[in-house]
């Protein structure tokens, strides 16, 4: 999960991509870069940390040009905290491209071996976007003229979609001749396309979410499609291309649950509206198995999960409570390096009001259950302010299965329903009760949005992967990327 936004603009877009990458912040928070094209030169500037430590003025008004991406970085491959895997990539042949790139390849060991035996190029990182960037590159230089044309990048694209298997969003700035952005063939990963009229001209942007282009004052196109590439040149002309044929169109469903912001726009469906509906179908599940729930008051585990417990709290008749008062200045639990660093930030970022939870039987929402451990200690804080019974409802299902297309949930081991019947899990959160979305309420509320949607990327919750797997290569991210192999990395 990362964060990318590409201009093509009429005058300088170095703080239009500063802006857009704070407002994706969410989708990483590792590290942060920015490169644009300023005439006969590339400039780049990246670096670890939170976008806003990343960039000061000197850096941004180095920045110059009127084309440009932008990258924040939540690593799923490679790498934790090393700078020199902060994105964009740049390599100088051909041409002359910066790379930036949300998602995961699942067979990034096999091309790796490919790019140095047969394309004799070298990755100097574990980076899995390094390698999709070194893959185009090669495509591209097959496909070398003297003066480079959008046929020609589409079938360098139709190339990469032949041999690159996984969730990816990819953006492509090419010195001297425009921005190329492409989506995989199965739409796994979001990817918006917006324009903005101004006085000057035409302006372009593709980015993760359409709420870069709120803030930017871009208007929503639509979304790129599975398998297409767009390209539009440093003077501002579009090109569109579908590159490779999609056999299923399956968008990650875990967007709509936690990654992606409320007020995003996904393959035309509202985020703040599924959420909703996921939490309506929790409560018609709820008052179906627990007619007699004797719940007092609703309250959300802040923040992503407000929206469908106020929706839930709406359907029970329940009063809807603030009971947790979160500290915005501690990152997202969910994607802090290592399980000890998560655990302590669970106390650092949420601290309880009394008030809402003394002698109350409370019904505490998230958006979904991954390792467990910080539920538990939210639990416990939720006893510990006077509590008398403590519910606990997730607005997805059980999470059993590694998601390998660019979340970090690599290790069964590591996810707390996995091999547990929902009762053990209850029993291990230390919940009076339990209740998980279904599948198929889950499909429903995001589904209800677009019914051209037929199919979503579920693997996390199903264990069905689209792309096709390896059991192998299950295996080897688990070896590579558990917390264990982190913290092991981390102490060398």
């Amino acid at each position: 999960m990362c964060g990318i936004i590409g201009i093509v603009g009429v005058t300088e877009v170095a703080s239009s991509l500063y802006d857009g990458l704070t407002v994706l912040q969410h989708r990483g928070q590792d590290a942060a870069g920015i490169a644009t094209v300023d005439g006969t030169r590339l400039r780049l500037h990246k670096g670890n940390g939170l976008v806003r430590d990343v960039f000061n003025q000197a850096s941004m008004n180095r920045l110059r040009g009127r084309i440009g991406i932008g990258h924040c970085r939540y690593p799923t491959a490679g790498s934790d905290n090393a700078a020199e895997e902060a994105q964009p990539f740049y390599v100088n042949s051909p041409y002359g491209i910066a790379f930036a790139h949300n998602g995961n390849l699942v067979n990034t060991e096999a091309l790796r071996r490919e790019m140095f035996e047969d394309d004799r190029r070298h990755i100097n990182t574990d980076s899995d976007s390094e390698v999709l960037l070194n893959v185009l590159a090669h495509e591209l230089q097959i496909h070398d003229r003297m003066a480079l044309t959008p046929d020609e990048l589409f079938k360098a694209v139709a190339g990469v979609h032949a041999r690159a298997r996984g969730g990816y969003a990819c953006l492509a700035l090419i010195h001297g001749y425009g921005l190329l952005a492409f989506r995989d063939p199965y739409g796994i990963r979001p990817l918006v396309l917006g324009e903005r009229v101004t006085p000057e001209g035409r302006e372009y942007a593709v980015a993760s979410e359409s709420v870069a282009f709120d803030v930017l004052g871009f208007k929503r196109l639509r979304d790129v499609e599975p398998g297409e590439a767009v390209f539009i040149t440093a003077d501002g002309q579009l090109h569109t291309r579908r590159c490779a044929d999609s056999a299923v169109h399956a968008p990650c469903i875990f967007e709509y649950v936690y990654l992606a912001r409320p007020d995003s726009m996904i393959e035309n469906v509202s985020v703040y509206k599924a959420r909703l509906r996921m939490g309506q179908r929790l409560a018609a599940k709820i008052l179906r198995e627990r007619p007699d729930h004797g719940i007092d008051a609703v309250i959300p585990i802040p923040d992503t999960a407000r929206t469908a417990a106020s929706a839930l709290a709406e359907a029970l008749g329940v009063p809807f409570r603030e009971g947790f008062v979160k500290n915005r200045y501690v990152g997202r639990t969910f994607i802090m390096p290592g399980q000890g660093e998560r655990v302590k930030s669970v106390r650092r970022k949420l601290n309880p009001v009394e008030l809402e939870f003394r002698k109350k039987n409370v019904l505490l929402v998230d958006d979904s259950i991954v390792r467990g451990t910080t539920s538990k200690q939210i639990i416990q804080m939720a006893r510990d302010a006077g509590a008398r019974q403590v519910y606990f409802a997730s607005a997805a299902p059980p999470v059993r299965y590694p998601n390998v297309y660019g979340i970090d949930m690599p290790a069964v081991a590591e996810l707390v329903a996995a091999g547990r019947t929902e009762q053990e899990v209850e029993q291990f959160l230390g919940a009076d009760w339990l209740i998980y979305q279904d599948l198929k309420d889950l499909i429903w509320a995001v589904q209800d949005g677009n019914e051209a949607l037929k199919q979503f990327d579920t693997s996390c919750f199903s264990g069905e992967y689209v792309t096709g797997l390896d059991q192998r290569y299950l295996k080897q991210i688990e070896m590579l990327r558990s917390d264990d192999a982190k913290a092991a990395r981390r102490a060398v």
